[in-house]
Protein backbone atom coordinates (compact mmCIF):
# COMPACT_ATOMS: atom_id res chain seq x y z
CA UNK A 1 0.00 0.00 0.00
CA UNK A 2 1.61 3.28 -1.04
CA UNK A 3 2.35 5.78 1.66
CA UNK A 4 1.33 9.38 1.69
CA UNK A 5 4.31 11.53 0.70
CA UNK A 6 3.55 13.89 3.58
CA UNK A 7 4.03 10.98 5.97
CA UNK A 8 7.44 10.23 4.50
CA UNK A 9 8.47 13.88 4.54
CA UNK A 10 6.37 15.72 7.15
CA UNK A 11 6.31 19.49 6.80
CA UNK A 12 7.99 21.20 9.75
CA UNK A 13 5.77 23.57 11.73
CA UNK A 14 6.86 27.18 11.55
CA UNK A 15 9.01 28.28 14.43
CA UNK A 16 7.07 31.09 16.04
CA UNK A 17 9.99 31.83 18.34
CA UNK A 18 12.44 32.28 15.49
CA UNK A 19 13.80 35.86 15.42
CA UNK A 20 12.63 37.90 12.43
CA UNK A 21 15.05 38.55 9.68
CA UNK A 22 15.89 42.13 8.78
CA UNK A 23 13.75 41.90 5.64
CA UNK A 24 10.75 40.57 7.58
CA UNK A 25 11.13 43.28 10.24
CA UNK A 26 11.20 45.99 7.58
CA UNK A 27 8.10 44.52 5.95
CA UNK A 28 6.21 44.47 9.25
CA UNK A 29 7.30 48.03 10.04
CA UNK A 30 6.14 49.18 6.60
CA UNK A 31 2.79 47.43 7.13
CA UNK A 32 2.34 49.08 10.53
CA UNK A 33 3.26 52.46 9.08
CA UNK A 34 0.72 51.99 6.29
CA UNK A 35 -1.97 51.11 8.84
CA UNK A 36 -1.15 54.21 10.92
CA UNK A 37 -1.28 56.35 7.79
CA UNK A 38 -4.70 54.95 6.85
CA UNK A 39 -5.99 55.56 10.39
CA UNK A 40 -4.68 59.14 10.32
CA UNK A 41 -6.32 59.69 6.95
CA UNK A 42 -9.63 58.36 8.25
CA UNK A 43 -9.46 60.59 11.35
CA UNK A 44 -8.55 63.59 9.21
CA UNK A 45 -11.46 62.93 6.86
CA UNK A 46 -13.81 62.59 9.82
CA UNK A 47 -12.59 65.89 11.32
CA UNK A 48 -13.03 67.57 7.94
CA UNK A 49 -16.59 66.29 7.66
CA UNK A 50 -17.34 67.53 11.18
CA UNK A 51 -15.88 70.96 10.40
CA UNK A 52 -17.91 71.21 7.19
CA UNK A 53 -21.08 70.15 9.03
CA UNK A 54 -20.37 72.65 11.81
CA UNK A 55 -19.86 75.47 9.32
CA UNK A 56 -23.00 74.53 7.38
CA UNK A 57 -25.08 74.51 10.55
CA UNK A 58 -23.56 77.81 11.72
CA UNK A 59 -24.17 79.51 8.38
CA UNK A 60 -27.73 78.15 8.29
CA UNK A 61 -28.45 79.60 11.74
CA UNK A 62 -26.90 82.92 10.73
CA UNK A 63 -28.96 83.10 7.53
CA UNK A 64 -32.19 82.20 9.32
CA UNK A 65 -31.47 84.79 12.01
CA UNK A 66 -30.61 87.49 9.49
CA UNK A 67 -33.74 86.62 7.52
CA UNK A 68 -35.84 87.17 10.63
CA UNK A 69 -33.99 90.34 11.62
CA UNK A 70 -33.47 91.48 8.03
CA UNK A 71 -36.32 94.01 7.80
CA UNK A 72 -34.96 95.90 10.80
CA UNK A 73 -31.44 95.93 9.34
CA UNK A 74 -32.77 97.15 6.00
CA UNK A 75 -34.60 99.97 7.73
CA UNK A 76 -31.45 100.81 9.70
CA UNK A 77 -29.14 100.95 6.69
CA UNK A 78 -31.70 102.81 4.58
CA UNK A 79 -31.41 105.69 7.04
CA UNK A 80 -27.70 106.10 6.22
CA UNK A 81 -28.27 109.21 4.04
CA UNK A 82 -29.66 110.92 7.16
CA UNK A 83 -26.22 110.77 8.78
CA UNK A 84 -25.62 114.02 6.92
CA UNK A 85 -28.06 115.67 9.34
CA UNK A 86 -25.51 115.23 12.15
CA UNK A 87 -23.13 118.15 12.57
CA UNK A 88 -19.68 117.02 11.45
CA UNK A 89 -17.85 117.65 14.72
CA UNK A 90 -19.91 115.00 16.49
CA UNK A 91 -18.15 112.32 14.46
CA UNK A 92 -14.60 112.96 15.79
CA UNK A 93 -16.08 113.08 19.30
CA UNK A 94 -17.63 109.63 18.82
CA UNK A 95 -14.39 108.35 17.29
CA UNK A 96 -12.33 109.52 20.29
CA UNK A 97 -14.81 108.01 22.75
CA UNK A 98 -14.82 104.64 20.96
CA UNK A 99 -11.03 104.68 20.77
CA UNK A 100 -10.99 105.24 24.53
CA UNK A 101 -13.31 102.25 24.98
CA UNK A 102 -10.93 100.04 22.99
CA UNK A 103 -7.95 101.40 24.93
CA UNK A 104 -9.66 100.48 28.20
CA UNK A 105 -10.20 96.93 26.93
CA UNK A 106 -6.54 96.74 25.92
CA UNK A 107 -5.63 97.77 29.47
CA UNK A 108 -7.81 95.00 30.93
CA UNK A 109 -6.17 92.41 28.71
CA UNK A 110 -2.66 93.73 29.32
CA UNK A 111 -3.20 93.56 33.08
CA UNK A 112 -4.61 90.03 32.81
CA UNK A 113 -2.03 88.61 30.37
CA UNK A 114 1.15 90.08 31.84
CA UNK A 115 4.00 89.63 31.35
CA UNK A 116 3.54 90.80 27.77
CA UNK A 117 3.97 93.93 25.68
CA UNK A 118 1.27 96.39 24.67
CA UNK A 119 1.69 96.02 20.91
CA UNK A 120 0.77 92.31 20.68
CA UNK A 121 -2.26 92.91 22.89
CA UNK A 122 -3.50 95.80 20.74
CA UNK A 123 -2.80 94.12 17.39
CA UNK A 124 -4.31 90.77 18.40
CA UNK A 125 -7.42 92.36 19.91
CA UNK A 126 -8.06 94.48 16.81
CA UNK A 127 -7.57 91.50 14.48
CA UNK A 128 -9.65 89.17 16.66
CA UNK A 129 -12.42 91.75 16.95
CA UNK A 130 -12.55 92.17 13.17
CA UNK A 131 -12.51 88.39 12.62
CA UNK A 132 -15.40 87.95 15.05
CA UNK A 133 -17.39 90.52 13.09
CA UNK A 134 -17.29 88.62 9.81
CA UNK A 135 -17.49 84.90 10.70
CA UNK A 136 -20.03 82.80 12.61
CA UNK A 137 -18.95 82.10 16.15
CA UNK A 138 -18.34 85.73 17.00
CA UNK A 139 -16.59 85.94 20.35
CA UNK A 140 -15.22 82.38 20.28
CA UNK A 141 -13.62 82.90 16.86
CA UNK A 142 -12.21 86.26 17.95
CA UNK A 143 -10.69 84.78 21.10
CA UNK A 144 -9.17 81.87 19.16
CA UNK A 145 -7.46 84.22 16.71
CA UNK A 146 -6.24 86.55 19.46
CA UNK A 147 -4.81 83.62 21.41
CA UNK A 148 -2.93 82.38 18.36
CA UNK A 149 -1.47 85.80 17.60
CA UNK A 150 -0.38 86.35 21.20
CA UNK A 151 1.37 82.98 21.34
CA UNK A 152 3.06 83.58 17.98
CA UNK A 153 4.30 86.92 19.30
CA UNK A 154 6.02 85.19 22.21
CA UNK A 155 3.41 85.29 24.97
CA UNK A 156 3.43 82.04 27.00
CA UNK A 157 0.47 79.88 26.00
CA UNK A 158 -0.72 79.46 29.59
CA UNK A 159 -0.56 83.18 30.31
CA UNK A 160 -2.43 83.99 27.08
CA UNK A 161 -5.22 81.46 27.74
CA UNK A 162 -5.77 82.31 31.40
CA UNK A 163 -5.37 86.04 30.80
CA UNK A 164 -7.94 86.15 28.01
CA UNK A 165 -10.32 84.04 30.09
CA UNK A 166 -9.95 86.38 33.07
CA UNK A 167 -10.40 89.49 30.91
CA UNK A 168 -13.52 88.11 29.23
CA UNK A 169 -15.08 87.06 32.53
CA UNK A 170 -14.32 90.42 34.11
CA UNK A 171 -15.73 92.52 31.27
CA UNK A 172 -18.86 90.34 31.07
CA UNK A 173 -19.34 90.60 34.83
CA UNK A 174 -19.07 94.39 34.67
CA UNK A 175 -21.63 94.43 31.84
CA UNK A 176 -24.07 92.51 34.05
CA UNK A 177 -23.45 95.04 36.81
CA UNK A 178 -24.27 98.12 34.72
CA UNK A 179 -27.94 98.22 35.86
CA UNK A 180 -26.68 98.97 39.38
CA UNK A 181 -25.77 102.45 38.10
CA UNK A 182 -29.43 102.99 37.20
CA UNK A 183 -30.82 102.14 40.65
CA UNK A 184 -32.43 105.63 41.12
CA UNK A 185 -34.54 105.19 37.97
CA UNK A 186 -35.48 101.66 39.02
CA UNK A 187 -36.56 102.83 42.49
CA UNK A 188 -38.62 105.67 41.02
CA UNK A 189 -40.56 103.18 38.89
CA UNK A 190 -39.81 105.03 35.65
CA UNK A 191 -38.33 101.96 33.95
CA UNK A 192 -40.56 100.21 31.36
CA UNK A 193 -41.74 96.75 32.39
CA UNK A 194 -39.86 94.94 29.59
CA UNK A 195 -36.58 96.53 30.70
CA UNK A 196 -37.30 95.70 34.34
CA UNK A 197 -37.63 92.02 33.42
CA UNK A 198 -34.26 92.03 31.64
CA UNK A 199 -32.64 93.82 34.59
CA UNK A 200 -33.98 91.30 37.11
CA UNK A 201 -32.64 88.36 35.12
CA UNK A 202 -29.27 90.06 34.59
CA UNK A 203 -28.89 90.80 38.30
CA UNK A 204 -29.78 87.20 39.13
CA UNK A 205 -27.08 85.97 36.74
CA UNK A 206 -24.62 88.49 38.23
CA UNK A 207 -25.30 87.28 41.77
CA UNK A 208 -24.93 83.66 40.66
CA UNK A 209 -21.65 84.41 38.88
CA UNK A 210 -20.29 86.32 41.87
CA UNK A 211 -21.24 83.55 44.29
CA UNK A 212 -19.80 80.91 41.98
CA UNK A 213 -16.56 82.86 41.59
CA UNK A 214 -16.14 83.16 45.35
CA UNK A 215 -16.70 79.41 45.84
CA UNK A 216 -14.29 78.47 43.05
CA UNK A 217 -11.61 80.78 44.42
CA UNK A 218 -11.71 79.76 48.08
CA UNK A 219 -11.94 75.98 47.60
CA UNK A 220 -10.60 73.43 45.11
CA UNK A 221 -13.26 70.72 45.50
CA UNK A 222 -15.97 72.18 43.17
CA UNK A 223 -13.38 72.98 40.49
CA UNK A 224 -11.93 69.49 40.63
CA UNK A 225 -15.45 68.01 40.48
CA UNK A 226 -16.23 70.08 37.37
CA UNK A 227 -12.93 68.98 35.83
CA UNK A 228 -13.61 65.29 36.47
CA UNK A 229 -17.11 65.49 35.02
CA UNK A 230 -15.97 67.45 31.94
CA UNK A 231 -13.06 65.08 31.40
CA UNK A 232 -15.32 62.04 31.67
CA UNK A 233 -17.88 63.43 29.23
CA UNK A 234 -15.17 64.40 26.75
CA UNK A 235 -13.55 60.95 26.88
CA UNK A 236 -16.91 59.19 26.42
CA UNK A 237 -17.87 61.33 23.44
CA UNK A 238 -14.45 61.14 21.74
CA UNK A 239 -13.48 57.52 22.34
CA UNK A 240 -11.38 57.28 19.20
CA UNK A 241 -9.06 60.04 20.40
CA UNK A 242 -6.42 59.67 23.09
CA UNK A 243 -8.06 60.05 26.52
CA UNK A 244 -7.84 63.43 28.20
CA UNK A 245 -6.07 63.26 31.56
CA UNK A 246 -5.27 65.68 34.35
CA UNK A 247 -8.01 68.22 33.60
CA UNK A 248 -9.03 68.76 37.28
CA UNK A 249 -5.47 69.63 38.30
CA UNK A 250 -5.03 71.85 35.25
CA UNK A 251 -8.17 73.83 36.11
CA UNK A 252 -6.90 74.40 39.65
CA UNK A 253 -3.50 75.56 38.38
CA UNK A 254 -5.10 77.94 35.85
CA UNK A 255 -7.42 79.29 38.57
CA UNK A 256 -4.40 79.97 40.78
CA UNK A 257 -2.64 81.69 37.89
CA UNK A 258 -5.65 83.94 37.19
CA UNK A 259 -5.89 84.90 40.86
CA UNK A 260 -2.15 85.56 40.99
CA UNK A 261 -2.07 87.64 37.81
CA UNK A 262 -5.22 89.70 38.34
CA UNK A 263 -5.40 89.58 42.13
CA UNK A 264 -2.73 92.20 42.79
CA UNK A 265 -4.12 94.55 40.14
CA UNK A 266 -7.84 93.84 40.39
CA UNK A 267 -8.72 97.49 41.08
CA UNK A 268 -7.05 98.67 37.89
CA UNK A 269 -8.57 95.81 35.89
CA UNK A 270 -12.02 96.54 37.30
CA UNK A 271 -11.68 100.27 36.61
CA UNK A 272 -10.57 99.62 33.03
CA UNK A 273 -13.51 97.22 32.51
CA UNK A 274 -15.98 99.85 33.74
CA UNK A 275 -14.31 102.43 31.50
CA UNK A 276 -14.60 100.15 28.48
CA UNK A 277 -18.40 99.95 28.79
CA UNK A 278 -19.04 103.54 29.90
CA UNK A 279 -16.96 105.04 27.09
CA UNK A 280 -18.79 102.85 24.58
CA UNK A 281 -22.08 103.98 26.13
CA UNK A 282 -20.89 107.57 25.77
CA UNK A 283 -20.71 107.05 21.99
CA UNK A 284 -24.43 106.24 22.01
CA UNK A 285 -25.18 109.28 24.16
CA UNK A 286 -23.19 111.47 21.78
CA UNK A 287 -25.18 110.11 18.83
CA UNK A 288 -28.45 110.89 20.64
CA UNK A 289 -27.28 114.37 21.60
CA UNK A 290 -26.26 115.04 18.00
CA UNK A 291 -29.89 114.43 17.02
CA UNK A 292 -31.26 116.66 19.77
CA UNK A 293 -32.43 113.70 21.87
CA UNK A 294 -31.69 113.85 25.59
CA UNK A 295 -33.30 110.89 27.39
CA UNK A 296 -32.71 110.31 31.09
CA UNK A 297 -29.17 109.03 31.53
CA UNK A 298 -30.22 106.08 33.69
CA UNK A 299 -32.90 104.98 31.22
CA UNK A 300 -30.51 105.29 28.28
CA UNK A 301 -27.98 103.17 30.21
CA UNK A 302 -30.61 100.47 30.71
CA UNK A 303 -31.51 100.56 27.00
CA UNK A 304 -27.80 100.24 26.15
CA UNK A 305 -27.40 97.38 28.62
CA UNK A 306 -30.35 95.45 27.16
CA UNK A 307 -28.95 95.80 23.63
CA UNK A 308 -25.47 94.66 24.71
CA UNK A 309 -26.95 91.67 26.49
CA UNK A 310 -28.76 90.70 23.28
CA UNK A 311 -25.45 91.11 21.47
CA UNK A 312 -24.01 88.23 23.51
CA UNK A 313 -26.27 85.78 21.63
CA UNK A 314 -23.74 83.87 19.49
CA UNK A 315 -25.93 83.34 16.41
CA UNK A 316 -24.63 86.19 14.26
CA UNK A 317 -21.16 87.73 13.99
CA UNK A 318 -20.79 90.40 16.66
CA UNK A 319 -24.49 90.25 17.54
CA UNK A 320 -25.37 91.76 14.16
CA UNK A 321 -29.11 92.32 13.99
CA UNK A 322 -29.73 91.62 17.67
CA UNK A 323 -28.02 94.78 18.90
CA UNK A 324 -29.64 96.92 16.22
CA UNK A 325 -33.13 95.56 16.89
CA UNK A 326 -32.70 95.67 20.66
CA UNK A 327 -31.24 99.16 20.79
CA UNK A 328 -33.77 100.67 18.40
CA UNK A 329 -36.65 99.13 20.33
CA UNK A 330 -35.40 100.02 23.81
CA UNK A 331 -34.61 103.61 22.80
CA UNK A 332 -38.16 103.93 21.54
CA UNK A 333 -39.40 102.56 24.88
CA UNK A 334 -37.66 105.34 26.82
CA UNK A 335 -39.10 108.09 24.66
CA UNK A 336 -36.72 108.56 21.71
CA UNK A 337 -38.69 109.11 18.50
CA UNK A 338 -38.65 106.21 16.06
CA UNK A 339 -36.63 107.83 13.28
CA UNK A 340 -34.05 109.26 15.65
CA UNK A 341 -33.76 105.93 17.50
CA UNK A 342 -32.89 104.22 14.21
CA UNK A 343 -30.42 106.94 13.18
CA UNK A 344 -28.74 107.06 16.61
CA UNK A 345 -28.36 103.27 16.52
CA UNK A 346 -26.81 103.45 13.06
CA UNK A 347 -24.34 106.16 14.13
CA UNK A 348 -23.41 104.23 17.26
CA UNK A 349 -22.89 100.95 15.39
CA UNK A 350 -20.88 102.74 12.74
CA UNK A 351 -18.19 103.46 15.34
CA UNK A 352 -18.56 100.46 17.65
CA UNK A 353 -19.03 97.73 15.02
CA UNK A 354 -18.06 98.71 11.48
CA UNK A 355 -15.21 101.21 11.80
CA UNK A 356 -12.89 98.89 13.84
CA UNK A 357 -13.09 96.18 11.14
CA UNK A 358 -10.62 97.76 8.66
CA UNK A 359 -8.23 98.54 11.53
CA UNK A 360 -8.38 94.88 12.52
CA UNK A 361 -7.75 93.82 8.93
CA UNK A 362 -4.66 96.04 8.82
CA UNK A 363 -3.43 94.54 12.12
CA UNK A 364 -3.84 91.02 10.71
CA UNK A 365 -2.07 91.98 7.47
CA UNK A 366 0.91 93.39 9.38
CA UNK A 367 0.99 90.30 11.59
CA UNK A 368 1.11 87.99 8.55
CA UNK A 369 3.94 90.05 7.05
CA UNK A 370 5.92 89.49 10.24
CA UNK A 371 4.97 85.78 10.40
CA UNK A 372 4.93 84.59 6.76
CA UNK A 373 5.33 80.93 7.71
CA UNK A 374 2.15 80.74 9.78
CA UNK A 375 -0.54 78.52 8.31
CA UNK A 376 -4.11 79.58 7.66
CA UNK A 377 -6.40 80.02 10.63
CA UNK A 378 -8.96 77.34 11.36
CA UNK A 379 -11.75 77.76 13.84
CA UNK A 380 -13.16 74.25 13.84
Amino acid sequence: MPRDPQEEHPVAAPDVHRPLSAQEALALEALAEEQRFEEDEARSAMRTRRQILRWVLSLTLVLITLYVLGPGLVELFSSAPRLGEITWWWFPIMFVLETGSFAALWAVQWISIRPTRWRPVIASQLAGNAFGRVVPGGSAAATALQYRMLVDEGTPAGAAATGLTAANLLTFGVLLGLPLLAVPAILQGSVPRSLRTIIVWALMVLVALAAGAVVLIVTDRPLRWIGRRAQGVRNRLLRRRPPLEGLPGRLVRERDLIVEVVGERWKRALGASVGKWLLDFAVLMAALAALGQHPALSLALLAYFAAQLLGQIPLTPGGLGFVEAGLTGTLALIGVTGGDAVLATLAYRLFSYWLPVPFGGAAWFLFRRGHPDEGPLTTG
